[in-house]
């Protein structure tokens, strides 16, 4: 008992004594961090679209807040003959993005209404399947050749589609560069649309999206699936469909496909605020797994500029989203809806405030002291993996000299602001700085050092006095940045907040 009060006056001391109080202001800057950002897509069902006009050594660097480079391939495209993988179509774009510390993100898809997205070789082995002309191309008169579409359950589009999946598997399960992988394998644009196609009952699409999700969460344990609404309806206000329920006990998560395409007035089916319908099936997800929000391609969706002006944010808002699409030629898109981009950017996904910090200006090497923050998740979504909270000592020529991590505090406790409601968190975390220990003697190792003339005297200070910058950062329980955060004048995601003085 009394060892503690001694400790708990040594911290109390560590505070009280010429203690320094900072509040720093958020940059306003557009972060890119882990599981949340804006997602490029650079192949949506159309390998020219969206990134044929964009270079591949173009990372979007430039559009503030992109994170992630999406691929939305055929699978016909990537196998086009059993055992013929086109990998090098992912690789020569996905390098660049990853070099950049950027992530890569997939669907793979078997139905299509402008291309077979099923490969030929699956049909010829024998795999049941049915022709079909899509509607809205005959409506408008337009000539495309039928289109083939699989039996999801038939026995040989499984066994093909499986192979193909494990080859998949085998090189991204557990990849950390993959953001998230969807279960896009049934249904026109692998959103479960088969209303032009077969028609299958609600009942049988929840049947083999059951299937297929069992399917991708037992080839890919180690990835971040996703699904799309589209696949339990596009209508429908139950509290949460049976089939979603379903994919979040497999630890899937949610994605809403075309949000915004639809005309000038909202859909009967569609919340008040006009613009989408499943917001409740997402924060269901939403504080296990990111959501992601597509919002259709911009080009082709009416009104777009007002849905980018008026209805973005308040949908990003209402699904807790982490992740939103460009789905557009990046460069118009990025010009017609500019000024909206620093305040999605702010409120998108997870964005950690630090408004408060409170430590000693001197402290002697290896005693305890306290270092107090307070943290704020601005952002509308939680952060999914493990971050923790470091303090380290930074040299003026900014390398590391002392490092500690708190090891009982996670960021993944952060609650996010929603509908102006603040959750802020206080931490005190212990710390010691430095650790000073005798030389000792009789030792040859000491002896050859003298005889040498390094004389290590008669103690080692493992952290020397003198005057550091007390930096912070977020992320590995080994104290390796990993989170950036909205301050000022950082380094490789460590932060400056003051001056200590270390004394021997």
């Amino acid at each position: 008992m009394k060892k503690g009060i001694l400790l708990a006056c040594a911290l109390f001391w560590g505070m009280m004594a010429g203690a320094v109080t900072v509040r720093p202001a958020d940059t306003g800057e557009a972060l890119v961090n882990p599981d949340m950002g804006l997602v490029f897509y650079h192949m949506a069902g159309r390998m020219w679209a969206y990134g044929a006009n964009t270079p591949h050594g173009d990372t979007l660097d430039w559009f503030p807040g992109t994170s992630t480079v999406y691929f939305r391939f055929l699978w016909s495209e990537i196998e086009p003959t059993e055992g013929d993988y086109r990998w090098d179509m992912v690789d020569s774009v996905a390098q660049n993005w990853i070099a950049k510390g950027k992530k890569i993100a997939f669907r793979v898809i078997c139905c299509n209404q402008t291309t077979n997205a099923c490969p030929d070789y699956v049909r010829e082995a024998g795999a049941k399947g049915i022709w079909f002309n899509y509607k809205a191309h005959v409506e408008k008169g337009k000539s495309f050749p039928a289109r083939w579409e699989p039996v999801y359950d038939d026995p040989v589009f499984l066994a093909k589609y499986e192979k193909f999946l494990r080859a998949f598997a085998d090189r991204y399960d557990g990849d950390p560069n993959v953001a998230f992988v969807d279960v896009g394998s049934i249904g026109m644009y692998g959103e479960g649309h088969t209303g032009d196609t077969s028609k299958l009952s609600k009942a049988e699409t929840d049947r083999l999206v059951r299937l297929h999700l069992q399917l991708h969460r037992r080839v890919l344990p180690n990835t971040l699936l996703i699904i799309s609404d589209d696949v339990a309806g596009s209508g429908g206000q139950e509290p949460e469909a049976p089939l979603m329920k379903f994919a979040r006990e497999l630890g899937v998560g949610y994605r809403d496909d075309s949000i915004f395409c639809m005309g000038p007035e909202p859909r009967p089916t569609y919340n008040v605020e006009g613009s989408w319908a499943h917001s409740h099936w997402a924060r269901n997800f939403a504080p296990e797994t990111p959501v992601v929000i597509e919002n259709g391609h911009w080009t082709m969706c009416e009104q777009r500029g007002r849905w980018v002006t008026e209805r973005l944010l308040p949908c990003i808002e209402k699904h807790q989203a982490s992740y939103l699409s460009i789905h557009a030629f990046p460069e118009p898109f990025y010009q017609a809806t500019k000024d909206v981009w620093a305040q999605i950017n702010r409120r998108l996904g997870y964005r950690f405030q630090l408004r408060e910090a409170t430590y000693p200006e001197q402290v002697k090497a290896g005693e305890p002291v306290t270092v107090r923050s307070t943290w704020v998740n601005a952002g509308v979504s939680w952060l999914h993996a493990d971050a923790r909270l470091t303090w380290s000592l930074m040299d003026d020529a900014g390398a590391v000299q002392w490092s500690v991590t708190d090891p009982s505090f996670s960021f993944r406790r952060l609650d996010p602001t929603l509908d102006g409601v603040e959750k802020p968190v206080t931490r005190e975390s212990r710390c010691r700085f430095g650790r000073t220990v005798p030389v000792l003697e009789p030792d040859p190792v000491v002896t050859a050092a003298r005889a040498a003339g390094m004389d290590p005297g008669t103690s080692y200070a493992m952290l020397k006095p003198g005057v550091y910058t007390l930096c912070v950062s977020v992320g590995s329980k080994q104290g390796t940045p990993e989170i950036a955060l909205p301050l000022a004048h950082g380094r490789n995601r460590r932060y400056p907040v003051g001056r200590i003085e270390v004394r021997p």
